[in-house]
């Protein structure tokens, strides 16, 4: 779990009761800060792993893929986010924070029956580093949600990752094109 700016301000200004997070493999200056902050604000973490359910109502829960009790050690920030599978009725969205290739082929050896769903959150905002051909293919999706900032320095989304996604017929959205003119939304 990569803790960012945002997480700090929503949890600063929001009124938050719960945070879900897996165990940590490394503490960070920013994991410390925000430790600091839910213990401040007396907000229940809920810790979590592969196997785990979450329950929202009888109808929606979040089934917990990964970080399994094996975390990994390369790049321990990202590639041991949380992959969760959200499940509305038969809808079903797979949501894969910021793992990378590393994970998504361990996930793939673990998971691989339990990884198809409707709609993907592309992980790692679309990096060269992750959504390779396999996990795609297991994953199945019909969309495909990028986040990623317009301009951005990194060159996020990877234009392979892009081509991988479009040579399957997925339908592709992203955070930096979204029109504000409702055309798109």
């Amino acid at each position: 779990m990569i803790i960012v700016c945002g997480v700090f301000t929503i949890i600063e200004k929001l009124n938050v009761k719960n945070i879900i997070i897996a165990k940590q493999k490394e503490n960070s200056e920013n994991y410390e800060k925000f430790l600091e902050i839910i213990k401040r604000k007396h907000i229940k973490v809920i810790i979590v792993k592969a196997g785990d359910r979450v329950k929202i109502d009888n109808e929606t829960y979040f089934e917990i893929i990964w970080p399994n009790k094996n975390q990994l050690s390369e790049n321990a920030l990202n590639n041991n986010s949380i992959v969760a599978k959200f499940i509305h009725k038969n809808i079903k969205l797979l949501f894969t924070g910021d793992i990378e290739e590393v994970a998504e082929k361990e996930i793939i050896k673990l998971y691989s029956k339990k990884l198809e769903a409707d709609i993907i959150k592309i992980a790692h905002h679309g990096s060269k580093t992750s959504s390779i051909q396999d996990f795609i293919d297991f994953v199945n999706p019909k969309i495909a949600l990028i986040g990623v900032g317009e301009k951005n320095t990194f060159g996020h989304p990877n234009e392979d990752v892009i081509l991988r996604l479009k040579k399957r017929g997925i339908n592709i959205l992203r955070t930096d094109k979204l029109r504000r003119d409702n055309n798109l939304l």
